[in-house]
């Protein structure tokens, strides 16, 4: 866990995953920070690492839709003041709802108010919800506030508009472009053979990836453990491809970008962002060559019209 609060200090509290920040989650986090700054104190978010679902249902482990750092980032971004993250482990999961309410939001956390969704669950096997909640919070001394969720908005149908492709409505749900990230490693060049000089983008393990196909959107370097970053502060447009390249007999599933008329760009070994702006067609074999120069000068002129 974090470091929590220190000796008397009383904070507003929110718990949650969190996996995507998305709009509904901004809603509830947003309110938190706002009670913080009410009454004088401390925001704290709670969220968990590794997802919960897999340690409770192993091989069960959802696409994630931003990485821990980015989950971190988004939510200092939302005014959050700490950020605990707990490493959830089959002996948390075994936590009744008591346990946890006296364990990290009494006597860790020392919450005064908590703040969660109002389809909030917690404890061993979900036990909990927000009644619970405030039943314990009369006996653990804080309030509990239940902020309304977004209808049709959740992690969920986030990872299901991606999986169908739709990158507009994942991030019509998220409030921003859908983000995947990872180091630019070595492919087989073929981009940059046909004039295109794409980076192919190495993610981890659980990345929510969109469908198959070919998307407009950007391309950026991205810092950190607050390392030096390449090409500080460019953001570049970019046609990016997602699949196996059937034109040259399947691949391992690959995430490329083209940055638009840039070929000058050093990126073996940077840690990049891929973002999603809109799908412009699903992977085709062409028959030719010339018919997928073709096709990918058509491809770049529509991420243009898109992205600027």
């Amino acid at each position: 866990m974090g470091p929590g609060v220190q000796g008397s200090e009383r904070s507003v509290v929110t718990v949650g995953v969190y996996d995507g920040v998305h709009l509904g989650h901004q809603r509830v986090v947003g309110r938190a920070v706002a009670v913080a700054r009410e009454r004088g104190l401390r925001s704290v978010a709670v969220t968990f690492e590794p997802h919960p679902d897999e340690v409770v249902r192993p091989g069960s482990h959802p696409h994630r839709l931003t990485s821990g750092r980015r989950r971190a980032e988004l939510l200092a971004g939302l005014g959050v003041d700490t950020i605990d993250t707990v490493e959830f482990s089959f002996g948390l999961s075994q936590w009744t709802p008591a346990e946890f309410a006296q364990k990290v939001l009494a006597e860790r956390l020392r919450a005064a108010v908590v703040v969660v969704g109002a389809d909030f669950t917690f404890g061993q096997d979900a036990a909990g919800d927000v009644e619970t909640l405030r039943t314990l919070g009369d006996k653990y001394d804080f309030e509990v506030e239940a902020v309304p969720r977004l209808d049709d908005i959740s992690s969920t149908t986030v990872r299901e508009r991606l999986t169908a492709g739709d990158v507009a409505g994942a991030a019509a749900g998220l409030g921003r472009p859908h983000r995947v990230e990872g180091v630019v490693v070595r492919g087989y060049q073929r981009g940059r053979q046909l004039g295109f000089p794409t980076a192919n983008v190495e993610t981890p393990q659980y990345t929510a990836i969109p469908a198959d196909g070919v998307y407009a959107g950007w391309l950026q370097c991205v810092p950190v453990a607050n390392l030096p970053t390449l090409y500080e502060g460019e953001r570049w447009p970019a046609a990016i491809s997602v699949g196996t390249n059937p034109t040259f007999e399947g691949v391992p599933r690959t995430v490329e970008a083209y940055a638009l008329d840039r070929d000058d760009l050093e990126l073996y070994g940077a840690h990049v962002a891929v973002e999603f702006a809109a799908r412009l067609r699903g992977n085709t074999r062409f028959d030719s060559i010339e018919a997928l120069i073709a096709q990918i000068h058509a491809d770049v002129e529509d991420t243009r019209r898109l992205t600027s």
